[in-house]
């Protein structure tokens, strides 16, 4: 009786933990998102939906705002998606884009920053450079502090 008590006394309130869907500059794999969106209405935590970009060290392109170029419409309706079906399903839905040298660097920073329940990392693999994906998914599975999921 008294560790029920001591339980109950315990618990304040619940801590929301997103659903993380990250990608990394190209549109997400249908399974990913799917299995994301699922994952946030299921839960009834908020959808993250995060494209983390390279950004080329130039200055000069910093400088004059050409690192500002939106993505071609085609792969920014791609991108938007996700969080659009999970919005129609009530679901909170937040969209990060994140510019970095270091892109894989960026999206382990968010997921320690935003804790998330699960990090769904999606990114269309057709599109992604096998190496690229192989390091960006051991970096998430080695460091991120919350469940994975991979679309492999």
């Amino acid at each position: 009786m008294e560790v029920a008590a001591r339980v109950a006394a315990g618990a304040g309130p619940r801590v929301k933990r997103p659903v993380l869907l990250a990608t990394l500059g190209v549109p997400f794999d249908p399974a990913a998102s799917s299995f994301a969106v699922d994952a946030a209405v299921e839960s009834g935590e908020p959808l993250l939906v995060v494209n983390v970009v390279e950004l080329p060290p130039l200055g000069m392109s910093v400088a004059m705002g050409y690192d500002q170029l939106p993505d071609p419409p085609e792969q920014a309706e791609a991108l938007r998606a996700p969080a659009a079906l999970a919005a129609s399903l009530g679901v909170t839905v937040e969209r990060l884009r994140i510019k970095s040298p270091r892109p894989i660097e960026a999206l382990v920073q968010v997921a320690a920053e935003r804790t998330p329940g699960l990090l769904v990392f999606g990114p269309d693999r057709g599109r992604l450079k096998p190496r690229a994906y192989r390091k960006a998914a051991r970096a998430v599975r080695e460091r991120a502090a919350c469940l994975v999921w991979l679309a492999d």
